[in-house]
């Protein structure tokens, strides 16, 4: 039975489910492409606050699509077997050897294990990748960079399919190229060209910071395209926040009403950027 004496935490619960209503109403059928990165998985009990949020979103009429990433545990894996990595300008190159690893790690032990913790939660997880279906087809990137590949089209009836049977699609960023090739997609590129292709409301690029941060290393919550492309001129955004913030500039310009980089790490950070007032991360805009 239920305990019926009020504390302030009680309290402050329902003050915040009230407040949530609008944004609650306001996101109803909308679709969310969020990245999970593989530095923002963090531990089990990470990945099971995450399942929940999840789940919540698509109990409350919002549609989820998520693609992860898996950098770690693809590093873990090619070091085990003695394949050394190269990155440049935040993206791998890959080998015919690596691109291998890529897919077993991305399409099998990470996959599964995001779609494991969905179901776990309620929720009705399928596990795909862009070669599933063809639902991402690549071309070469650049020779430089291997078996990456850059997408140009996205099949977004699959997606649809799976919405309108109460799915929730959990999508490994490979892609497959005009010849069958396999090619290994960066996780921030892939989620910003399915959310541009599905014309989301919104897409969330999970990861282990807390966003964009400004020459003074404070947060900056709200940024236009040309403070992107400025902060970058002047080096201000570099390393690995430069595919995330051209991630979002591509998919604003594509469609997408809104992207945040937000750090995964914090609990229920996907609530508390789409349910609550002050929201969370980097917002970037048109």
């Amino acid at each position: 039975m239920k305990q019926r004496d009020m504390t302030r935490d009680h309290l402050a619960v329902a003050r915040t489910l009230s407040e949530a209503l609008p944004y609650l109403q306001r996101f109803k059928n909308a679709i969310i492409v969020v990245k999970f990165g593989g530095n923002a998985m963090g531990d089990d009990e990470t990945m099971t606050s995450f399942a929940r949020d999840i789940v919540l979103l698509r109990q409350v009429g919002v549609n989820p699509v998520v693609v992860h990433g898996g950098g770690p545990m693809i590093n873990e894996l090619l070091d085990k077997l003695g394949i050394k990595s190269e990155f440049i300008d935040g993206k791998r190159v890959t080998d015919a050897a690596t691109v291998e690893v890529v897919e077993m790690v991305l399409s099998g032990l990470v996959n599964k294990r995001i779609v494991q913790a969905i179901n776990a939660q309620g929720g009705r997880a399928v596990g795909l990748s862009g070669k599933d279906a063809e639902l991402m087809i690549c071309e070469p990137a650049d020779p430089k960079f291997g078996f990456v590949g850059e997408p140009v089209e996205v099949n977004t009836e699959v997606l649809k399919n799976l919405f309108g049977d109460d799915m929730i699609p959990v999508i490994a960023p490979l892609g497959m190229g005009r010849n069958g090739e396999t090619f290994n997609v960066n996780g921030d590129t892939a989620a910003g060209a399915i959310a541009a292709a599905l014309k989301a409301d919104r897409l969330l690029l999970l990861t282990n910071v807390a966003g964009v941060k400004n020459a003074a290393g404070e947060l900056v919550t709200e940024l236009k395209a040309a403070e992107v492309e400025e902060m970058t001129a002047s080096g201000v955004i570099s390393g690995g926040m430069i595919p995330k913030t051209e991630t979002a500039l591509q998919a604003v310009r594509g469609g997408v009403r809104a992207c945040t980089i937000v750090d995964g790490r914090v609990p229920n950070a996907v609530l508390l950027e789409l349910f609550t007032e002050h929201g969370a991360g980097s917002m970037i805009r048109a």
